[in-house]
């Protein structure tokens, strides 16, 4: 393990303390999960993000199609095709 040194105001570190004591860990342990936890999270799109971007989808599937059966059928061909060769062999347009 590597010794680092931080500065906490008051609030946190009587937080940290009575959550150590709570907890029955050391104060070291708490700050370690507490670490994990918020990386794990910091990834995540907060509820915020996830909601606007919902909206965006929902607005793009009430617009209506301008491309015609056509176009969409001839573009899974290709897609298709490309996939069973291997990808595509030209830059897509």
């Amino acid at each position: 393990m590597v010794k680092v040194t931080f500065s906490f105001d008051d609030e946190t570190v009587r937080l940290l303390r009575v959550t150590a004591d709570r907890l029955r860990k050391s104060q070291s342990l708490v700050v370690r999960e507490a670490i994990a936890e918020y990386g794990a999270r910091s990834g995540r799109l907060t509820e915020a993000e996830r909601r606007r971007m919902l909206g965006v989808v929902d607005a793009m599937m009430k617009r209506p199609s301008t491309g015609s059966s056509a176009d969409v059928a001839q573009e899974l061909r290709e897609v298709r095709r490309a996939r069973r060769h291997g990808g595509r062999r030209h830059p897509a347009e």
